[in-house]
């Protein structure tokens, strides 16, 4: 069973960064792919980005390519999203995952989710 907490989630301005953390339990973090998704008021849960096992492959949504990274520290347990010149539609439930399918973009595929952090995108 692999435990994740987020953090670093909070209200900002448009335009502005923030920087979610996932924090594993499992100390072998690095057998599972990790992904990131979000989820806003009445809307389905959607993906935002992965990361393979050892950070060599990442995928992104379209709609944060180019504006959000994904990396991953394997010795520390732990998993980071970027989040660059954040929008008003970016204002979600950020959700971490671990999962063993790679490439992994469908909320199915993964087996363990942490309980959110709030991303609130001001105008």
């Amino acid at each position: 069973q692999v435990q994740l907490v987020e953090s670093g989630g909070g209200l900002v301005q448009a335009g502005d960064s923030l920087r979610l953390s996932c924090a594993a339990s499992e100390h072998t973090v690095s057998t599972y792919v990790m992904g990131w998704f979000r989820q806003a008021p009445g809307k389905e849960r959607e993906f935002v980005a992965s990361i393979s096992r050892y950070g060599a492959r990442t995928s992104y949504a379209a709609a944060v390519k180019g504006g959000f990274t994904t990396s991953r520290d394997n010795a520390k347990n732990t998993v980071q999203l970027q989040m660059n010149s954040l929008k008003v539609e970016d204002t979600a439930v950020y959700y971490c995952a671990a999962g063993e399918s790679n490439p992994a973009t469908v909320p199915s595929q993964y087996d363990f989710w942490g309980q959110g952090t709030q991303v609130t995108v001001a105008s």
